[in-house]
């Protein structure tokens, strides 16, 4: 596990528990939040809509945040428009009366204006140029900087009039934005106004569009301001759906006179400040989705993993850019924050391995809850990350593709060096329980393998390989498979019948081994008290045990290539390999320490049984000769039994192995009911549900 928080290291992802990179491998549904994860988190206002005027567009930058990289266009109609025209315009007619032309064509209309002013005053977002490197900063929420760079796009940024030692504009009270009532509003005083002849004070506010519609009476139009009826309410609606069917995050903005002289504003109730308001327009903002995105998501689906988008946003904005990404749900409603602890517990009343992102401190409940806490290390709160148990350091949803690919091979190969070496005990078990029934002229067994064989194999040759196989890199099939069970483990059915034979095949054929040298090429001659000397003619023991060695340690030598996958064949691990009869020396390669920590154990098998005194003093056996050809012959063997193994795996697996269930297949059909339902989640249509899911 230590290995693989340092390889998540390099791959964006730090691990502040250790259990959780393993258990990712068992994640069987994600829920990600859409702004910043799915998203690039950069937000940019691509369409306003001022009521009393028309829409203005905002053309492609290649700096988001630069105000003067984009040009604007401007056209009379709404964005939804039920008039269509008899003749159907083409590009050239709309672009025609339509141009792209600077921002400051467009400064000086009267509602824009004011339509300018809410958006720079009700904003805490900065936006400046840098004297020194010439680039543009910003400061504050993506959505705030978003509006923050449209208004200076006209020349209209609020430091313009806040700050100096003249400004013409001072606020007076903030409401900030609260996720209960989802809108802000300020209170701004204009210095330059005459009381006389018009309001100086102006509360701007902005919002959710169905929660600043609450607090609206009117609604400005060319011809003055109207009271809002239900058939206006509407139009607005339709508009705000049209812009967010865009993929775009819809804002409504509004204002009113404030003519109420207050002398304490921190006592001033916040309901008597968002009522009466004007509704001015909407404004559109888009946040691209990553590039990796997509490729990620339909990643997620041939693993078996459900990916479902968690947001706050509209539900037309969500499906836009769940579409885009690949996510296409069959419903979708607005999502509060408790919904992302409902929608964890729906998902483990369904027996489900759930992974949650999250960033805001109200998030928090839902990362503990869930089986894997996944926290935003550039966006996210303090306490989101300390509730979460992976952070990744670049908030991008790929990245934990990458935590569920090393969690599913630090599992594998957990499972491979558990069975290598189960594997071989259970071999050198047999061998000696077997063995004996070797008995010498006076009774006593004769080991096929001497004490100090064994602790050499177990403690010296078959340690590094071990080891090695901890280094293994993911197989190509790893994202391939569906998520492994935790409440099993590691012993599987699988892991548990492959050690079982491994086991008993390396046990027959070292007792092959033994008895070919003693009773098939030789006398039969056990002995005296040959587990102790080479005396009384112990020496075709001692050579017979020497056979037996050589065959076990290369046969621990070579399972652990074999381990290298558990179905697949050694010498063609690839599906598709480019060149199939070197792939197998590639691939035995691309693991140096494993390649190497078998080459150390071959080569030390020599020395061992040609050193004097170190042959026969400690290790109780003889050197070998023409046995050599045992040894090949039963390595052969070895190969020839374990892949003939691993073929019949493949043939039973492919007809009755667990199939990857791709939730693409789903697409578009009622999936949410099988994870939620009203009476059994408590979550209902009221606005309390899961924004997008597959």
């Amino acid at each position: 596990m230590a290995v693989g928080t340092k390889i998540m290291v390099g791959r964006n992802v730090i691990v502040r528990k250790l259990d959780s990179l393993e258990a990712l491998g068992a994640v069987t549904n994600i829920c990600s939040d859409k702004t910043g994860t799915l998203t690039q988190g950069k937000m940019v206002v691509k369409r306003a809509w001022v009521i009393a005027e028309g829409t203005y567009s905002v053309g492609d930058s290649n700096n988001p945040v630069d105000p003067t990289s984009a040009e604007i266009s401007f056209e009379s109609n709404p964005p939804f428009d039920d008039t269509p025209p008899k003749v159907p315009k083409t590009q050239a007619q709309r672009q025609a009366e339509s141009p792209w032309l600077p921002a400051s064509e467009f400064s000086g209309k009267t509602f824009f204006t004011q339509y300018l002013n809410v958006a720079t005053f009700c904003n805490l977002a900065t936006v400046h140029r840098n004297r020194e490197t010439e680039h543009w900063d910003t400061r504050g929420d993506p959505t705030e900087i978003a509006i923050q760079v449209f208004a200076s796009r006209f020349d209209w940024g609020r430091r313009k009039f806040t700050s100096g030692d003249d400004p013409s504009w001072t606020e007076l009270a903030e409401y900030p934005f609260d996720s209960d009532v989802k809108r802000m509003t300020v209170i701004y005083r204009n210095l330059r106004s005459d009381r006389e002849k018009g309001c100086a004070d102006w509360a701007f506010m902005k919002g959710a569009v169905e929660r600043v519609l609450e607090a609206c009476a009117t609604i400005q139009y060319a011809d003055g301001a109207v009271p809002l009826s239900a058939g206006q309410e509407e139009k607005v609606m339709r508009n705000m759906e049209e812009l967010a069917s865009q993929g775009l995050r819809v804002l409504a903005l509004a204002k009113r006179p404030w003519n109420f002289q207050t002398e304490d504003w921190g006592h001033l109730p916040r309901g008597d400040v968002e009522r009466d308001m004007t509704l001015l327009g909407l404004i559109g903002l888009y946040d691209p989705p990553r590039v990796e995105t997509a490729g990620a998501v339909k990643a997620c689906h041939k693993a078996g993993i459900n990916v479902h988008m968690l947001t706050g946003d509209h539900k037309q904005t969500a499906r836009a850019i769940a579409i885009e990404v690949g996510i296409l749900p069959p419903r979708a409603n607005q999502l509060a924050p408790d919904t992302k602890v409902r929608m964890v517990e729906a998902l483990h009343r369904r027996k489900k391995f759930v992974a949650m992102t999250g960033d805001g401190v109200n998030d928090s409940p839902a990362l503990k809850r869930a089986d894997v806490g996944i926290g935003m290390g550039m966006a996210g709160s303090d306490v989101a990350k300390d509730a979460s148990d992976i952070v990744l350091t670049d908030d991008n949803f790929a990245s934990i593709l990458n935590s569920i690919e090393e969690g599913r091979r630090m599992f594998d190969n957990i499972k491979k060096f558990v069975l290598h070496l189960l594997a071989e005990n259970i071999a050198q078990a047999c061998t000696l329980l077997i063995g004996l029934a070797f008995k010498d002229s006076t009774g006593l067994s004769v080991f096929p393998l001497a004490p100090v064989e064994i602790l050499w194999i177990i403690m010296i040759t078959s340690s590094f390989p071990d080891m090695g196989l901890g280094w293994e890199p993911a197989s190509d099939d790893v994202m391939t498979r569906p998520p492994h069970n935790l409440k099993v483990g590691i012993f599987t059915t699988e892991l548990l019948v492959d050690l079982t034979v491994y086991g008993f095949w390396m046990a027959a054929l070292c007792l092959a081994s033994f008895e070919l040298v003693v009773f098939g090429f030789g006398d039969g001659n056990l002995g005296h008290n040959c587990n102790h000397s080479i005396d009384d003619g112990c020496e075709l023991v001692y050579r017979a045990r020497s056979t037996t060695f050589t065959c076990l340690t290369w046969f621990a030598l070579f399972l652990a290539w074999e381990m290298v996958h558990m179905r697949r064949s050694f010498f063609r691990l690839e599906s598709n390999p480019p060149h199939i009869w070197t792939m197998w020396a590639r691939h035995a390669w691309r693991n140096p320490f494993l390649f190497w920590s078998i080459m150390a154990g071959f080569i030390t098998v020599f020395p061992i049984i040609y050193v004097p005194g170190l042959n026969t003093v400690v290790f109780k056996h003889a050197p070998i000769s023409w046995e050599w050809g045992i040894v090949i012959a039963e390595a052969l063997l070895f190969f020839l039994g374990i892949e003939f193994w691993k073929l019949c795996k493949r043939v039973y697996f492919r007809r009755h192995g667990d199939k990857v269930r791709n939730p693409e297949t789903e697409l578009g059909a009622s999936t949410f009911s099988r994870y939620a339902s009203t009476a059994g989640s408590g979550v209902t249509d009221g606005g309390v549900d899961v924004e997008a899911q597959t």
